[in-house]
């Protein structure tokens, strides 16, 4: 497995989700968080970044944004040496630096890419925009060797994870599966509960969840949050683990 495979987080930014959408009694500053993978095929990002909205968008979430050539750049890596493009899904605060990349292949669920182009949905121009090269799948596919993309719907019907494969476990960057790290914890506690025979009433939990037990988690990475989950186990993590935050 790809033992050699490493992830850099890189910063984008951040925006002010409103209280309505933050399910509280006050708004939510978030992260806008992408994730760079070294892997001897070359490098996939995963998420662009926060893309430039209408007036009433931008005054909705007062986006700050950090250019994602400059955290690129703070990574050692340019623009061009980008092999391959995964967004989690189409809204405009995860595929805002796609145009970019004209001519660089971008993987995307089928259902993603129909339900962005039926507009009403994102950024039309984030989209389609000259020289975009789709590749569409329909669920879970790997992409790269140990490099798997996983379909995790829910916050959109086309939502998407990227899964790295290890000799001691899986890496996923879980994109906006779920919001929050405590979100996660909380579904992947539900599932442990059910699994062990707990009776109802239980919580329920995304089903996704079981297929990404397939791959054995030891780290969940997320695009709002700069937390990560881990599973509740002694001993610590191996060196292998370490990630790179810019």
């Amino acid at each position: 497995m790809g033992s050699d495979i490493a992830i850099r987080r890189l910063d984008l930014g951040t925006f002010i989700r409103p209280a309505a959408e933050a399910g509280g009694a006050a708004p939510r500053v978030e992260s806008a968080l992408a994730y760079l993978v070294r892997h001897d095929r070359g490098l996939i990002l995963f998420d662009m970044g926060i893309g430039v909205a209408d007036a009433a968008t931008e005054a909705r979430y007062r986006p700050r944004r950090r250019p994602l050539p400059d955290a690129l750049a703070a990574a050692g890596v340019s623009l061009d040496e980008i092999s391959l493009v995964v967004n989690c899904h189409l809204h405009f605060d995860h595929c805002g630096g796609n145009p970019l990349f004209a001519g660089t292949p971008v993987v995307v669920q089928a259902t993603e890419l129909a339900t962005a182009r039926a507009g009403g949905y994102t950024v039309d121009e984030l989209v389609d925009f000259p020289g975009v090269r789709y590749e569409e799948l329909t669920g879970d596919a790997e992409i790269w060797p140990d490099v798997w993309v996983v379909a995790t719907p829910g916050h959109t019907p086309g939502h998407q994870s990227l899964v790295v494969r290890r000799p001691d476990g899986g890496v996923v960057l879980a994109g906006q599966a779920r919001d929050r790290a405590s979100d996660y914890a909380a579904e992947q506690l539900a599932r442990e509960a059910r699994a062990h025979g707990a009776h109802e009433p239980l919580p329920a939990y995304r089903p996704w969840l079981d297929r990404l037990a397939d791959f054995d988690p030891r780290r969940v990475l997320f695009a709002h949050d700069c937390s990560v989950w881990e599973p509740a186990e002694e001993g610590g993590w191996p060196e292998s683990y370490a990630y790179e935050a810019s």
